[in-house]
């Protein structure tokens, strides 16, 4: 099923408004692709994963790109698969499906559409800054929680400006060196059984 296909789908169970915000890319790796307005989410998730034709009944990943500076600078991506199995669809399909963002705008969760889109949204999050509204649980996930900034995002230091670290050999003196080699080995005496 090509993305032309899944927008005359949508538009018969979405209302006008949402369905006119729906744009058709041509990918170049033949998964269909498209767009959709941000406010429009949820109701095009729903309508992808309930749709008897469709039955996008998998979230496969969540993500998103940083394209700074252009504005709208965030891109939420979301692949989305059909198995095509008794009861989800008649045939196996995957579709990309994609919000843009502006810098401070959210976008409203799909985790109550697809319960795998959570984790997801959180690394989002932790990774570009990008808040969900609706999400249960929107906290860092893999970086600790006194992180400072979004690591993924491309206007990030990653650069840290501190002096360079050089070997340096452990000085010590003749008698020290001594000292301590024999400390050790009277401690291997110590452990040795019948001692």
């Amino acid at each position: 099923m090509n993305a032309t296909a899944i927008i005359e789908v949508l538009s018969r169970r979405l209302p006008a408004d949402v369905s006119s915000g729906l744009e058709v890319v041509e990918a170049r790796d033949g998964m269909p692709t498209l767009y959709t307005a941000a406010a429009g989410l949820p109701e095009v998730c729903l309508a992808l994963r309930d749709a008897p034709e469709l039955r996008f009944a998998f979230c496969a990943d969540v993500t998103a790109v940083d394209y700074h500076p252009r504005e709208p600078r965030y891109e939420m991506l979301y692949v989305l698969a059909c198995p095509g199995v008794a009861g989800y669809g008649d045939t196996p399909k995957r579709l990309r499906l994609k919000v843009r963002v502006k810098h401070g705008e959210s976008v409203p969760s799909v985790s109550s559409v697809w319960a795998a889109a959570n984790w997801g949204e959180r690394e989002v999050f932790d990774f570009f800054g990008i808040e969900f509204a609706g999400h249960p649980d929107l906290r860092r996930i893999l970086m600790p929680d006194d992180w400072e900034g979004f690591p993924m995002r491309k206007d990030y230091p990653v650069q840290i400006n501190s002096p360079v670290k050089t070997y340096s050999p452990l000085q010590v003196s003749e008698e020290d060196f001594v000292a301590n080699v024999q400390a050790a080995r009277d401690g291997v005496r110590d452990r040795e059984p019948g001692r």
